[in-house]
């Protein structure tokens, strides 16, 4: 990359120069994202959020079995089946939405008390959809759940892709950045036998929003016999120069934002072993949270965390030892609420809630900030109880 001019460039000149530049740059981090997933080869491509991220996939699973789908729309297809965990996220049903599915088309996969998606309960409603007349195309796993911060169980869910012939997209919008820690990315076993992958830097790593990634093991350049329209007006096969260097093609919309750059900037700041550091620090960080907890009266863990989601309940004074009240599940789902509105009126913190089947409502704390200390999380815990001990 040459260095930036001092002075007035000239605008075709700086197109010309810099632009395939970011090309490059995003075909690297690409290239190294890819690498860390296990593959050596593959493509993709920077898109806005993991919601849209997980809706190419879906796109790209359907085309690829169907490519008619392209030009003769819902007509050339069969009533499709995809499958995900009831853990998933809310973006899997608004693409089936969007794609002309429909949400019917959804099939909801038990999870287990965790919140993993269960192999066995998959494979018994693909039998059940093609029973119903409908043809499975794509199964939908989850690493690192919205709520519970769950990983499903990658192998075996590819056995059961394997087995049916289906594509294998794995959600990891949220904990696809453990891959970069050798301690734990264990959590992600199986990954590699992913037809695709979504991957959000800007969570779990924080980079700048928006930096959202789908990766690909597909090397016939699908994403963009799927989205191409080859206009002739922009995309010219007789330029001087490399026509690999459009991209554009291979996504629905037309300009894009250079969202690689947040990243390639990071990696280049803190170097892979930064970016370790800071991955093992927040898992670091939600151990000792989870310690404090088990340590304060009123205070109950919901689960065992795997993940950096800590999940847990506050028991004002007024509730505690009183679990066999035919009301303390009705009373306990108030307390996150009224906490909540306390917190947010008195500016001291910010900390989401949320109800789960049966449980009731529990504080979610994520602690994915670099920045937070062992006396940020005491400071927290201190604060619940100084809001919550006249409930």
């Amino acid at each position: 990359m040459r260095p930036f001019r001092k002075g007035p460039v000239p605008l075709k000149r700086y197109t010309y120069e810099i632009a395939p530049v970011f090309v490059l740059m995003e075909e690297e981090v690409l290239k190294k994202l890819r690498a860390l997933v296990g593959w050596s080869s593959g493509d993709g491509v920077f898109c806005p959020g993991g919601s849209v991220s997980n809706m190419y996939a879906m796109n790209l699973a359907r085309y690829q079995r169907y490519p008619d789908c392209k030009q003769r729309g819902l007509r050339a297809l069969p009533p499709l089946a995809l499958f995900t965990s009831k853990e998933c996220h809310y973006s899997i049903n608004k693409g089936a939405a969007f794609l002309g599915l429909g949400t019917d088309s959804v099939r909801v996969v038990k999870a287990d008390e965790r919140g993993k998606m269960i192999p066995e309960d998959l494979e018994r409603q693909i039998f059940q959809a093609e029973a119903e007349g409908s043809v499975p195309f794509l199964v939908s796993a989850t690493s690192g759940t919205t709520v519970l911060g769950a990983f499903d169980p990658l192998d075996a869910i590819a056995d059961v892709c394997q087995r049916h012939g289906l594509w294998f997209h794995v959600d990891a919008a949220w904990g696809g950045s453990v891959l970069l820690s050798q301690m734990h990315r264990h959590l992600l076993d199986g990954i590699q036998r992913a037809d695709s992958v979504a991957w959000n830097p800007h969570k779990l790593l924080a980079a700048g929003l928006q930096c959202s990634a789908l990766l690909l093991r597909d090397t016939s350049n699908l994403l963009k016999r799927c989205h191409g329209s080859q206009a002739s007006y922009l995309f010219q096969q007789d330029k001087f120069y490399d026509v690999a260097l459009d991209t554009g093609d291979k996504v629905v919309q037309c300009g894009r934002r250079v969202d690689c750059l947040k990243l390639w900037l990071m990696w280049k700041a803190q170097g892979g072993q930064g970016l370790e550091q800071r991955i093992d620090q927040a898992f670091a960080l939600a151990r000792y949270l989870v310690e404090e907890i088990k340590k304060r009266e009123g205070f109950e863990l919901v689960m065992e965390p795997e993940f950096v989601n800590v999940c847990f309940w506050f028991v004002p004074p007024s509730l505690r030892g009183k679990q066999e009240r035919p009301d303390y599940t009705k009373r306990l789902a108030q307390v996150a609420p009224v906490l909540k509105e306390r917190m947010v009126k008195e500016g001291s913190m910010m900390i989401g809630y949320q109800p789960h089947g049966t449980r009731a409502n529990f504080f979610r704390m994520v602690v994915a900030n670099p920045a937070l200390t062992h006396a940020d999380i005491d400071f927290l815990l201190d604060e619940l109880e100084r809001l919550g001990q006249d409930l």
